[in-house]
């Protein structure tokens, strides 16, 4: 059998691949960290720095001290300042969750990001089927658009801070503008994409601008937009990253800025821990675009709609909605942002138990035909 022949067969057996594979990668990352490690003298220093108005004290003596308990120091401890061990890695987990309190960083960066997507999506499609369906539009603004792809979005990072300060408005609009750098183009492209055979049709049927874009546009725009919106996670991740460590507040300041701090007081291993906490955040956003694709655009993965996709569909929209209604509510509407958010939340739940409903309908149906 040829090695480079398609990867198929039983899920036991991929899963028994994947579970090696993950073996084979920590044995490396264990003889790495330790091919790496050094071994440290474990001596007693006195830390207290001596006082400037004592002129008898010997800055040099003190150093010289200090360097002969070094030399003659018998114990030592091993060390990791390039990589850390996974043990190492794995064991931190229980400082981060409860000291550093890792998962409330996380879910207020996941937040952020949430956030940062809706007002990229909301600005990059309006402009984006204006630019795309408008000749004189595309003639007028074509070149800026284009232009803004070469900003080196880092350096615009003291002008969002200028403009709106060091709380997380500066954050979400930072995570925004750099995924509308990236999202405005890709729709322009999409649109230009859609195949004429179909723009013909809708034409022959006499099909109004808005019946065609409805029709034609906007299903064929999203087929494809979700792959690219899917792609921009890292980039997502990245910019946010970048913001919360320009903006490190007391409190819950999100993973960019755990990751600071702990990076500066060498706790590499926790710094290890948390980016694959991002990791793993990473791979349930692409999952979960996965089954957004899925279930709202069914017609991409099934023949005739299943059995229960009605449900998944409107609790898909129950939770956008709630989502909508707290951002929009913390962003413009303040003084009614409590009442948004009970509402938000209602609603959420709601569709979380209507779309869990729909996905159960759907795995049940699945099962039944394999």
């Amino acid at each position: 059998m040829s090695l480079l022949a398609p990867v198929s067969g039983k899920k036991s057996n991929n899963l028994l691949l994947g579970v090696i594979g993950i073996f084979i990668t920590l044995v490396v990352w264990w003889v790495f960290a330790e091919a790496f490690s050094r071994e440290m003298p474990v001596v007693d220093i006195d830390s207290r720095l001596p006082s400037t108005l004592n002129n008898d004290v010997n800055i040099d003596s003190l150093i010289a001290a200090d360097s002969l308990k070094y030399v003659n120091a018998t114990e030592f401890r091993k060390v990791y300042p390039v990589l850390p061990r996974p043990d190492h890695v794995f064991k931190s987990y229980t400082s981060l969750f409860g000291k550093d309190k890792l998962f409330a960083n996380a879910m207020h960066s996941v937040w952020l990001n949430i956030q940062g997507y809706f007002w990229a999506i909301l600005w990059a499609l309006p402009f984006g089927f204006l630019l795309g369906l408008i000749p004189a539009v595309r003639q007028m603004f074509s070149g800026q658009v284009n232009a803004l792809r070469f900003l080196p979005l880092t350096a615009l990072s003291g002008l969002f801070l200028t403009w709106f300060g060091i709380n997380d408005t500066m954050k979400i609009a930072f995570l925004a503008f750099g995924i509308l750098v990236y999202l405005l183009p890709v729709v322009i492209q999409r649109i230009h994409e859609v195949d004429s055979v179909y723009l013909k049709t809708v034409y022959t049927l006499g099909a109004s601008d808005w019946q065609s874009i409805k029709t034609v546009y906007l299903p064929a725009v999203f087929t494809k937009l979700i792959d690219d919106i899917r792609v921009l996670t890292a980039i997502s991740w990245t910019y946010i990253i970048i913001a919360e460590l320009l903006s490190r507040t007391t409190g819950i300041g999100g993973v960019g800025a755990l990751i600071f701090i702990k990076g500066k007081l060498g706790q590499n291993e926790k710094v290890f821990a948390i980016l694959l906490v991002i990791v793993l955040i990473g791979i349930l956003q692409d999952k979960l675009f996965v089954l957004l694709d899925k279930r709202l655009l069914p017609h991409k993965y099934f023949s005739e709609k299943p059995n229960g996709l009605k449900e998944s569909k409107l609790g898909i929209f129950a939770i956008f909605i709630a989502i909508t209604l707290v951002i929009i509510g913390s962003a413009i509407l303040p003084d009614f942002l409590d009442i948004l958010t009970q509402a938000g939340w209602l609603i959420g739940i709601s569709g979380t138990v209507i779309l869990l409903f729909g996905e159960f309908k759907i795995w049940r149906t699945n099962s039944k035909t394999t």
